[in-house]
């Protein structure tokens, strides 16, 4: 309900008076603070678009009085924003900033970053959510307001803010984000051979029939990949590394030892071989990382140039260019379901259990379960006398 301006009665001693000015069209609250040295009284004033909204800031300016937090009068969001992205994310991944430095000069510091931090509201971080709700999903969403509520922290630790206004909101609905999609296996098929001949075309294979994410596979060295291992223990890859920053995995939990396919140690095996000739080729040129998968200098992959060659595979193979390899890990996880594989085994393999893969096992071992994965998808495409063909030029 709309509150209706009223006529301020006369404050009396030592009160705050909180009236309606019709010429800036807000309320104002006349703060009593007090006598300055000289005798005069010392009132500021604050502003809004309620009585409540007035109330809350004479609250904080009074709490500013007793902490001696003295928030700078031409302190705006934008310099808050920006001081956090340059200060409060060492350490982090490069991901995570770039994705956060996005989202800041994209959706808020354009919107709000003139207004002055002292003077923001909750109902002006409401209006400006609402407004991006209808171009973000509610995880952009979500995202977003995790940068404007950890800048105002940040603030808050140099004594710039007093209260953080966007821990009092919510996340409003947005648009409907893209689900993510699994290929089934006919699709499957079409891709590995559409990619057959191209330099993608083991990542595919080992991200499908293995389920290693992008950022694993992308760091992937051959001193991690065992495909003529002592007796009794199957060819496999230890996923120990990827690309976020110091090389971690995205958890603890990711980091596994998975056994590979029958049809995965064949397309590999003709890798290797192929790569040693390109390698010979180049001599001094050649990077001496050790990856698996390179560009054509053995440099590693970039995410961005895999995305590209990965659309332009799929719409050789006759589907929709909106697939993402992420989703080749999802599809993955659909075919061994399809298959039979119980949900708690797969999520083993794909480094999501909460039974933790514990780093007392010695890294070259298996355990008996993380085979299955292997087993299935030697089942699973058993019919498909492509997947191993040459690599080619």
């Amino acid at each position: 309900m709309t509150e209706t301006p009223k006529r301020a009665r006369r404050a009396g001693h030592g009160e705050d008076t909180i009236y309606w000015d019709p010429a800036k069209n807000r309320f104002v609250g006349a703060v009593s603070l007090g006598h300055a040295p000289n005798g005069k009284r010392r009132r500021p004033k604050v502003y809004g678009k309620t009585k409540t909204e007035v109330r809350t800031k004479i609250r904080d300016l009074k709490k500013e009085m007793q902490t001696g937090v003295k928030s700078p009068a031409n302190y705006t969001v934008a310099e808050a924003v920006n001081d956090w992205l340059e200060r409060g994310l060492k350490g982090r991944d490069d991901q995570t900033v770039s994705k956060n430095r996005t989202l800041a000069n994209k959706h808020l510091i354009p919107l709000i970053g003139k207004a002055k931090l002292k003077d923001l509201s909750a109902d002006d971080v409401d209006d400006w959510l609402d407004d991006r709700a209808e171009w973000l999903a509610t995880r952009s969403l979500r995202d977003l307001l995790a940068v404007l509520r950890r800048s105002i922290q940040h603030a808050q630790r140099r004594d710039k803010a007093v209260r953080n206004v966007a821990l009092l909101v919510t996340v409003p609905e947005g648009r409907p984000g893209r689900p993510s999609k699994a290929l089934n296996l006919e699709q499957a098929k079409a891709v590995l051979a559409a990619a057959r001949g191209s330099r993608l075309y083991a990542y595919l294979v080992v991200s499908l029939l293995s389920g290693v994410r992008t950022e694993e596979a992308r760091p992937l060295t051959w001193d991690h990949v065992y495909l003529s291992p002592q007796e009794g223990v199957p060819p496999h890859v230890a996923v120990w590394r990827s690309v976020r920053k110091h090389g971690e995995t995205k958890t603890r939990k990711s980091r596994r030892t998975i056994a590979l396919p029958k049809q995965v140690v064949e397309v590999l095996e003709e890798h290797l071989r192929w790569q040693k000739q390109e390698r010979a080729s180049k001599g001094m040129e050649w990077s001496p990382a050790g990856r698996v998968f390179t560009t054509r200098s053995g440099e590693p992959l970039d995410a961005a140039n895999v995305r590209r060659d990965f659309k332009a595979i799929v719409k050789k193979a006759g589907l929709e260019p909106e697939w993402t390899p992420r989703e080749l890990r999802h599809s993955f996880v659909s075919l061994l379901s399809d298959h039979g594989i119980p949900l708690e085994r797969i999520a083993l393999l794909v480094g999501h259990s909460s039974q933790a893969t514990t780093e007392a096992v010695y890294w070259k071992q298996l355990r008996p379960v993380i085979t299955e994965g292997a087993e299935a998808m030697d089942e699973i495409f058993a019919d498909d006398d492509g997947v191993a063909d040459a690599l080619g030029a």
